[in-house]
């Protein structure tokens, strides 16, 4: 009865999307179909000639200005949970990402506990790491002369970051990969029942992994003399029934392996598919490499970031840009809209890796929910893109790029290339 019940309410939930997005142009339904998948940014565009503030269908708000999205993910009369504690985002489904999905105080708990492992000076302490597996993946793909940039570079890279941060031992790239992948295209809903499946075993066999490492490193914390692992599980069982409960863990662990896979993995490749687009600013970077590398990337999660949306409950009545939020109403901030506002940068449409910096973009969120992992997202992508552009100067497309089928995180799941002129 259970599984007919949930059928019917997602099915009924598609239909409606699509009714109102297709019949009705209703720009909210629209971004989670094809048409927001392919180029969201028009629509951003049509909503923001409406306001910076907007309702929904639904009875909550939409925001594509900076200025209101700032403030929105700043302000703490505003959470990440409904007041009546649902944990739902309007006509989303949610999968349980530990303090991502929580408000104070338990956000601010997990978080603490999590953030040393993530902190600037100890991520610095990966480059090397970074450095060798970059080199490593572009070594493969130098020989092949043709390869699909996600699966042969951007995916791996990450993943084998994350997992060595986390103390994962040999860690099988693919597999983790696939996981991470089927549970972040579910973020921002399920699409079918067979959808519902594969999220249920990518859920079921990344939460086995983990159960049986924490079952080792708990039998060897048994042993006498034994000390913690310098590692995020380590740090983690060290405070077990403390800091954190047992039950916290495997959702935190989750949150951490995916959002250290999903933001870098779609980064690098909305990267270079910008590059790509803009010949004359790849040549830029090809010339200048160490220069310009880190300027592309900030300018890439500006224009075209991976996470492209996120929502907040008002916890108490707000006035907010001339309207009333009430008490239990969503905001949703178009971070994708934001981040091209023209009321904050010069020509915020353009691509422009050598823009002066006017305000800080919103694509790791902003406030208490900003994003733990940025240090490693921007140290990961920045190495890829510098050592990209200096061994393979003439990289070009070799095919379509085919994007991932979703509308909350945007980039390539199928990105073919070749290597024209290797350097």
């Amino acid at each position: 009865m259970r599984a007919i019940r949930f059928a019917t309410d997602l099915y009924v939930n598609r239909l409606s999307i699509a009714y109102h997005g297709y019949a009705r142009r209703d720009p909210m339904s629209l971004l989670h179909l094809a048409p927001g998948r392919a180029d969201p940014y028009t629509i951003y565009e049509g909503l923001r000639s409406r306001g910076d503030l907007v309702p929904t269908r639904l009875g909550n708000f939409v925001s594509p200005g900076h200025t209101v999205c700032n403030a929105v993910l700043r302000d703490r009369r505003f959470g990440v949970r409904s007041s009546a504690n649902t944990g739902s985002l309007p006509t989303e489904n949610q999968v349980d990402m530990s303090f991502l999905d929580a408000d104070p105080p338990d956000h601010t708990r997990l978080r603490r506990l999590a953030q040393p492992s993530f902190s600037p000076k100890q991520i610095a302490g990966f480059r090397p790491q970074v450095e060798q597996t970059v080199d490593k993946l572009l070594a493969k793909a130098l020989e092949s002369g043709t390869f699909d940039l996600v699966s042969a570079f951007s995916a791996p890279l990450p993943i084998a970051v994350i997992t060595d941060l986390l103390g994962v031992p040999d860690a099988d790239a693919d597999r983790f990969a696939e996981h991470g992948a089927v549970i972040g295209s579910a973020l921002d809903g399920i699409r079918s029942l067979a959808h519902a499946r594969r999220l249920l075993a990518a859920s079921r066999e990344l939460d086995d992994v983990f159960v049986r490492l924490l079952t080792m490193r708990r039998t060897l914390l048994e042993l006498p003399g034994a000390t913690p692992r310098d590692d995020v599980i380590g740090r983690i069982l060290a405070t077990e029934g403390d800091r954190i409960q047992t039950a916290e863990i495997l959702p935190m662990l989750r949150l951490l392996l995916v959002a250290g896979f999903e933001t870098t993995v779609n980064l690098i490749g909305n990267a270079v598919n910008a590059l790509l687009d803009h010949p004359a600013q790849w040549r830029a970077l090809c010339e200048d490499p160490a220069g310009l590398a880190g300027a592309a990337i900030e300018e890439t999660l500006r224009w075209d970031p991976p996470v492209q949306r996120t929502a907040r409950c008002a916890l108490e009545e707000v006035e907010l840009a001339g309207h009333t939020v009430r008490r239990g109403q969503f905001v949703v901030t178009l971070i994708g809209g934001a981040n091209r506002d023209p009321a904050v940068w010069t020509d915020a449409a353009r691509f422009d890796i050598h823009r002066a910096p006017e305000a800080d973009h919103l694509a790791f969120s902003s406030g208490i929910h900003y994003c733990v992992g940025a240090p490693l997202a921007r140290l990961e992508a920045t190495i890829a893109l510098q050592r990209l552009a200096e061994r393979m100067p003439g990289l070009r497309r070799a095919g379509t790029v085919r994007r991932r089928s979703s509308g909350l995180i945007r980039g390539p799941i199928h990105f073919p290339v070749r290597v024209a002129q290797a350097a």
